[in-house]
């Protein structure tokens, strides 16, 4: 038996898109969609913004013509007496849950059947509500004592990628788990997709030079919070790696996912098929480039 993450209906799906920057995710979804027109397995019917005076959520509404939902975590912690978005302590995460349950109830009208979290940056438990799928900037193939080691925040992924001397970098797609607070697993999801291999560019510095400059840094937080040779590298690294890998696998995974195509069997195996019709097989994951191609 299979238990299916989306199941079988008779009509489209619809997908609410969750953005808090720039968007460029949500518009290579959109644009995908729009694309495939009748074509596509799923329609777009919300975008979700915490962040309305940043974001480009307002734009990229209007552009696409979808509703929009405006729900500020800066001004829900505000209103709440609290200064910084966090989830450091026990109030800071019971304001983060009353900020959900508020953003579950602006969500609940429009009968959302999945959601596509291009840029979101707020954890929420929404994810525990329907399935919510993710693209991060790392290869979750790869395990170090029996963990997946390329997780982590922003750049992160890509600095681990750099320092472990890979050659090439690759994006995931998952499906994101709801979080727990002072938990340490990030980014442990089933592992829909993920994209073709992205070369890395050192931009003419040497991996020792970029090990050395690892080193001087410090602190015990030491990947993601810098200003230096590495960071910039590592942001170069993800950029490219967004172009090559997120807008490639992201689009295309939601798609199979939207068709009812992934699942995991009674071992907790993810399963992936072809169309309803065929029988689902057991895989590591599907690697979505020129073509899919199943990973065993």
């Amino acid at each position: 038996m299979v238990n299916v993450f989306l199941k079988d209906s008779s009509k489209r799906p619809s997908a609410a898109i969750f953005l808090s920057g720039s968007g460029t995710n949500a518009e290579k979804l959109l644009e995908h969609n729009r694309r495939l027109g009748g074509r596509s397995s799923w329609r777009p019917a919300l975008i979700v913004t915490d962040r309305p005076r940043t974001s480009r959520a307002r734009e990229i509404a209007e552009k696409y013509g979808l509703p929009l939902l405006e729900h500020s975590i800066f001004e829900f912690y505000r209103a709440h007496g609290l200064e910084k978005v966090s989830l450091a302590t026990p109030e800071a995460c019971c304001v983060r849950e009353l900020w959900t349950d508020e953003l579950r109830a602006k969500i609940a009208p429009y009968r959302i059947d999945f959601g596509l979290l291009a840029g979101f940056v707020p954890l929420t438990n929404i994810v525990g509500d329907f399935p919510c799928l993710n693209v991060h900037p790392g290869d979750l193939t790869v395990m170090e004592s029996g963990r997946r080691y390329l997780v982590g925040l922003h750049s992160v992924p890509v600095e681990l990628a750099i320092l472990a001397g890979h050659t090439t970098l690759r994006s995931s797609v998952i499906l994101v788990q709801p979080y727990t607070p002072g938990a340490s697993e990030m980014d442990s999801g089933p592992l829909l997709g993920i994209s073709e291999p992205c070369p890395v560019d050192l931009m003419g510095h040497t991996l020792d030079e970029l090990r050395a400059v690892f080193s001087a840094r410090k602190g015990e937080h030491r990947h993601g919070a810098n200003s230096d040779l590495l960071s910039v590298i590592a942001a170069e690294n993800q950029e490219r790696l967004k172009e090559r890998g997120d807008w490639i696998v992201y689009p295309q995974a939601a798609e199979d996912f939207a068709r009812g195509c992934f699942g995991l069997d009674e071992y907790g195996s993810l399963c992936w098929r072809e169309d309803l019709v065929h029988a689902f097989r057991a895989v590591r994951t599907v690697e979505y480039g020129a073509v899919r191609r199943l990973i065993e």
